[in-house]
């Protein structure tokens, strides 16, 4: 597979290569749709067609930047970084600019966003974990929002003359201002932007996302080719075109953030059947397979060795015929759902080849942190199961079998794939070992990137905050003391500009710390020490391990008991960095903290009450019923025949919903294991009717649910809730808008009611529940 390989990806491999083969550079280099092209020169791209950006006719001005994001994507992934899957549109990236193999972002997305956007570390502008999660004003690090005191690199380009678009998954806003009535200071357009087209949640499904256009939630179009990644691309191209079209003169910058490849992983067929048979030997071999590519293509060090197996993966030979079989659909969906991707990223580079833009912008490319085990060892097919750290038995799993990518499923391959995607590497996501925190990152700017030989690896330390200050330098903007009339905090990433030049420069960036869920490390002149946090023990009975990942690219060999001094040393810079960039007071808590409603928070309320008319609601704004004793009361009015939804909140994976049919009221609560049911034991009679649930808690997320109506009891049921997080879509009041919460009206669309709702009124007997110490 090595040899076919280098023929497919002949300007990938090293130096040794490109000196004996100086005269084909780029000669074969992919297309647009993986095809071969001649290559005249290293500006072919602009050169073949005639083409000029209107900036540089006019009066050489500052180029487009555009950050392209991907979502949970390993290391290794990318065919440009040794996957066997297909890329060719970011690998013509990789061939034409330069590839960092040394690259880290924090272990989760949205502090990576917010280090990406302001140039600074996470937790210096308030984004310690996901933006899920509030912890309180105890944990002003973790309150799920950017201080004023970072703005955004949007912000300072705005007054730089530049317009700035946004485009996908945002992620760093508290998600309890996901609403129809803000607050929007924390939404693209109040950090900056101009225009907006994505979501604001941590992930979508890609078929039916819920989507915002500027300030305002709009209609997700159900239609059969419909695919959040194709759309958000085009409404990106749409951008690209009515901007240089209309003001040619002016710069633009572009935030592109895939929802790929985080859960669900969801493609058409077509994509998957590409890759038919390629994963049936095993995630071994597939992992070693890439190694040895990442060396054949200089993309690592000769030296490097490959990590042992993460903990709890078993071996591939040890599983069933049924068990390979379901698991290799999984990864066939994770590759097609990549190639997929790049198809889209290739459209918008088609795009501003055709208005001349494409050597004129820098594009940089990332993933947000490493690939994620969170599936467990059988994959999952539902995202609500998986958030709240359940797993699915491999039976469930097994049954859908032939559904994994479509609609009814939000797929999520096994943690045996994330290993192979985080290649060379040990451990995941949320962890600080490289596994987590270690990604690909591209930069292509051919107008900027002086190095002759294309495909370059660059091999300095660089972080996620570096990249907002290497635009800076390169565009000559200085972040500016006040914004908005408040002062801001110095931009503390480092440039690596120089490396555009000098691809043997000696590195500039010297430290830098990581933190989550309590998991520490930090980086200082070739060395790492890491603390892999144990839930449950105090932070100072962790265990340091070293590394000197200078010599030892893998973090294979644990240096601390050889090197004592060389360790303390370290964890004292780890302390000191960690004061100066607001890091205490550490926290283990994670998953848990969805059931953290501190008392300033606007979902903490007492009660709620919420009009038939009102826009559809994030589900992480919504009223938090999960491990509560609740109310909830509907008057509406009903005559003979009547039919429709009441209230829904969730989808066909979880949720609950109150609606009418054949006379009789029903409500209806789907935890993800199981369905429960009420169906009302008389016939609903004409006139006005108050619709009456509670929600009595006897347990850990479990409790009685009764069903009244004018405060007649019409059915009970025992019901036992999802200990953390309810569902993966909002709340409708008169229909059940994208995914149908039962199947008893899922033919029949969004199942408006006929009749008239009054009001929905939520309430609850304690206003907070219990804030994380």
């Amino acid at each position: 597979m090595i040899g076919d390989f280098k023929s497919k990806f002949p300007n990938l491999f090293k130096a040794t290569v490109f000196g004996s083969a100086l005269s084909m550079i780029a000669g074969c280099s992919a297309n647009f749709t993986g095809e071969k092209v001649v290559k005249a020169d290293s500006n072919s791209d602009k050169s073949s067609n005639d083409k000029k950006s209107v900036k540089d006719e006019t009066q050489g001005e500052k180029p487009n930047v555009i950050y392209i994001v991907l979502d949970d994507s390993g290391y290794s992934d990318l065919g440009a970084y040794g996957s066997e899957i297909k890329t060719p549109n970011i690998d013509r990236l990789a061939e034409n600019g330069l590839r960092y193999n040394n690259f880290h972002v924090t272990p989760l997305c949205s502090p990576t966003r917010a280090s990406l956007l302001t140039g600074r570390n996470n937790h210096a502008v308030g984004m310690g974990q996901v933006s899920n999660f509030d912890l309180g004003p105890s944990f002003p690090n973790r309150r799920g929002e950017l201080v004023p005191e970072a703005g955004t690199v949007a912000e300072v380009l705005s007054e730089n003359d530049f317009t700035n678009y946004a485009l996908g998954k945002w992620h760093i806003l508290p998600t309890t201002e996901v609403t129809p009535a803000g607050p929007y200071h924390n939404w693209p357009l109040g950090k900056g932007f101009h225009r907006y087209f994505g979501n604001l949640e941590d992930s979508s499904d890609q078929y039916r996302p819920e989507l915002v256009e500027d300030n305002t939630h709009i209609e997700t179009p159900i239609e059969k080719d419909f695919h959040y990644s194709k759309a958000i691309v085009e409404k990106g191209n749409q951008y690209i075109i009515d901007h240089v079209s209309i003001q040619p003169e002016k710069p633009f910058f572009m935030y592109l953030g895939f929802g790929a490849q985080h859960m669900p992983h969801q493609v058409p067929q077509e994509y998957i059947d590409k890759y038919d048979g390629v994963y049936d030997e095993g995630w071994e071999k597939v992992r070693q397979e890439r190694f040895e590519r990442q060396k054949e293509i200089g993309l690592i060090p000769e030296a490097a060795e490959l990590a042992p197996p993460n903990p709890g993966v078993q071996p591939w030979d040890e599983l069933s015929k049924d068990k390979k079989e379901v698991y290799t659909r999984f990864m066939e969906t994770y590759a097609g759902f990549l190639t997929h991707t790049d198809e889209q990223v290739g459209k918008m580079m088609d795009v501003l080849e055709k208005t001349g833009e494409l050597d004129n912008t820098i594009i940089v490319l990332i993933s947000d942190n490493g690939a994620s085990s969170i599936g467990g060892p059988n994959g999952s097919t539902s995202q609500a199961i998986a958030y709240n750290a359940l797993q699915e038995e491999f039976q469930t799993v097994q049954g859908k079998l032939n559904q994994i990518g479509g609609e009814s499923t939000n797929a999520d391959y096994p943690a045996g794939w994330a290993q192979v995607s985080n290649t060379p590497f040990k451990m995941v996501k949320n962890t600080t070992y490289a596994g987590g925190i270690r990604t690909p990152m591209i930069v292509h700017w051919p107008e900027g990137i002086e190095d002759e030989e294309e495909g370059k690896v660059r091999t300095q330390f660089t972080h996620v905050s570096d990249i907002t200050a290497t635009i800076y330098d390169v565009l000559g903007v200085e972040s500016p003391k006040t914004l908005k009339g408040v002062e801001q905090l110095p931009v503390t990433g480092t440039s690596f500009a120089y490396t555009f030049k000098d691809g043997n420069a000696e590195s500039k960036k010297k430290t830098q710390y990581f933190e989550m869920s309590g998991n520490r490390a930090i980086y200082h002149k070739g060395w790492k020490a890491i603390a892999y946090h144990k839930k449950g023990q105090d932070f100072e009975d962790d265990v340091w391990e070293l590394y000197h990942v200078d010599e030892d690219f893998s973090e294979m060999n644990n240096l601390a008991d050889r090197e004592p001094k060389k360790l303390e040393t370290l964890v004292k810079l780890w302390e000191k960095e960690a004061k100066e960039n607001n890091v205490f007071p550490l926290t283990e808590h994670f998953l848990n903290s969805f059931t953290n409603l501190p008392e300033d928070s606007q979902r903490a309320r007492k009660t709620f009450t919420f009009f038939p008319e009102m826009t559809h609601v994030s589900e992480s704004a919504a009223p938090f019923t999960v491990n509560r004793s609740y109310e909830i009361i509907i008057p509406f009015e009903y005559k003979q025949g009547d039919q429709g939804v009441l209230l829904a909140l969730g989808n066909d994976k979880s949720g609950y919903t109150f609606y009418i049919k054949d006379n009789h009221l029903i409500y209806e609560h789907n935890s993800g294991f199981a369905r429960y049911n009420i169906v009302s034991d008389k016939e609903l009679t004409e006139g006005k009717l108050t619709l009456r649930f509670q929600f009595d808690k006897m347990a850990n997320n479990e409790g009685i649910g009764t069903l009244y109506m004018n405060d007649e009891e019409v059915g009970k049921t025992q019901i036992k809730t999802l200990p953390f997080k309810m569902a993966f879509e909002g709340l409708d009041i008169g229909e059940d808008l994208l995914y149908p919460v039962s199947p008893e009206y899922e033919n029949l669309g969004t199942f408006p009611y006929t009749g008239s709702i009054e009001k929905v009124v939520y309430t609850f007997e304690e206003a907070a529940m219990v804030t994380i110490p």
